[in-house]
């Protein structure tokens, strides 16, 4: 593969500099050496998903770009090849005194109002329905306060209902929505339903309202474990077999936790040849330090007994990035890559307690003692702060680190 410091590669990058008002010398004067992604499509997503980004910047939270000049966050993430947006959409984060769950209290208004950001910069919008009050991933797959006691077919009318008015009220605000989840990380189910075929006709009726509102969307599925060996199969085969509706099938890649690129890559790769479906990873990050930064401990560190491919360093998490960019584009119809939370830093207070007071109050680290309410046995006890403000692509204070440029960069 071609550096990237070849002359005739710069001067490429500095066309697409000055098209983007990004200054030639932030790029001339990298000190990232990441290898072009050969033949990457100009239409190939690299997004970033911000869920958090109201409640922090509630808490004080403020982002600086390469010029120490404080921008809008989604200008930042714009100018340095982010093209697409993701947030998660809870039905209710909240109990019924209005006391937020945390996570960023990620509800709809919230989405709303990235949205309308995102759409300033021409960033597309991708809508991820946990169809839960707060967080839904492997272990946990909550159905909503108001639907706990929903049969399988209520559940159905629910999910339809919600996604269709969620939607219906984004578009009237002029939203540019590509992309909609119909769920996150359903391997092991969806809203308290677990066997697998009734958790593919939820699927079908939340497609269904999506359909409805814009056919131009496209509807995605979200699992994980893709290092699992046949488990994409067992996913979409019996996807195929329920008839379910959707456009693209989408994953989980921590490297942590998730094997090998080769991995990645034989797991959607059966699943776009097989079902001739379009293929993404929905989440992903890399850490740039082991040091924690808002008195609440990270969910990986040096101590932590996981896969490390990579150095903790700017360059570690930058060749992260580019690689799995790497992997998904060279799958046929691999269309993008989305990286986890890369904003959710300190609130930058001097103190666990101070930290934790506007935790409680604006929702900005990962639960609040009130989720004890919806989830007493993981988030009611082990609340806090951020545990992944060292997988963020900005420093403690906001302002933004190299490694970020690594989505012009390929």
């Amino acid at each position: 593969m071609k550096k990237i410091v070849l002359l005739s590669a710069l001067l490429l990058m500095l066309t697409s500099c000055q098209s983007r008002n990004i200054s030639s010398q932030e790029y001339f004067h990298s000190t990232l050496a990441i290898d072009k992604v050969e033949n990457l499509s100009s239409s190939f997503i690299k997004g970033m998903d911000v869920s958090s980004l109201i409640s922090l910047e509630q808490s004080g939270v403020k982002y600086y770009d390469i010029d120490n000049k404080e921008k809008d966050l989604l200008e930042i993430l714009s100018l340095h090849g982010i093209n697409y947006i993701r947030v998660r959409i809870w039905n209710n984060p909240y109990t019924s005194l209005g006391e937020g769950y945390g996570g960023g209290n990620s509800d709809l208004e919230k989405a709303i109002e990235i949205g309308k950001r995102a759409k300033k910069y021409k960033q597309k919008l991708f809508v991820d329905f946990h169809y839960s009050d707060f967080w839904a991933d492997p272990s946990k797959q909550y159905a909503p306060k108001e639907w706990k006691n929903y049969s399988l077919n209520q559940k159905k009318d629910a999910i339809y209902n919600f996604t269709k008015n969620s939607l219906t009220k984004m578009k009237k605000e002029k939203i540019d929505i590509g992309i909609v989840s119909i769920g996150n990380e359903i391997n092991s189910g969806l809203c308290d339903e677990y066997n697998i075929d009734d958790v593919c006709s939820l699927i079908n009726y939340g497609s269904k309202a999506v359909r409805e509102v814009d056919q131009s969307i496209k509807v995605a599925v979200h699992y994980t474990d893709p290092q699992k060996d046949g488990l994409f199969k067992y996913y979409s085969d019996t996807l195929n077999k329920n008839k379910v509706d959707y456009d693209i099938f989408s994953t989980s890649y921590y490297p942590y936790y998730h094997g090998t690129l080769d991995q990645l890559s034989s797991s959607l790769s059966y699943v776009s040849s097989t079902y001739n479906k379009e293929v993404m990873v929905s989440e992903t990050s890399y850490c740039y330090t082991s040091n924690d930064t808002d008195y609440f401990s990270n969910s990986v560190s040096d101590s932590t007994k996981c896969d490390k491919p990579y150095e903790f360093s700017l360059l570690g998490q930058a060749t992260h990035v580019r690689n799995v960019i790497d992997t998904v584009s060279h799958i046929d119809n691999g269309i993008g890559v989305f990286y986890w939370e890369g904003v959710w830093i300190s609130v930058n207070q001097s103190s666990y307690e101070e930290n934790k007071k506007l935790w409680e109050k604006y929702g900005s680290g990962w639960a609040t003692s009130y989720s004890k309410e919806y989830d007493p046995y993981d988030a009611g006890v082990y609340y806090g702060g951020t545990s992944v403000d060292n997988q963020a692509f900005f420093d403690q204070n906001g302002k933004v680190l190299e490694s970020l440029k690594v989505f012009n960069l390929v």
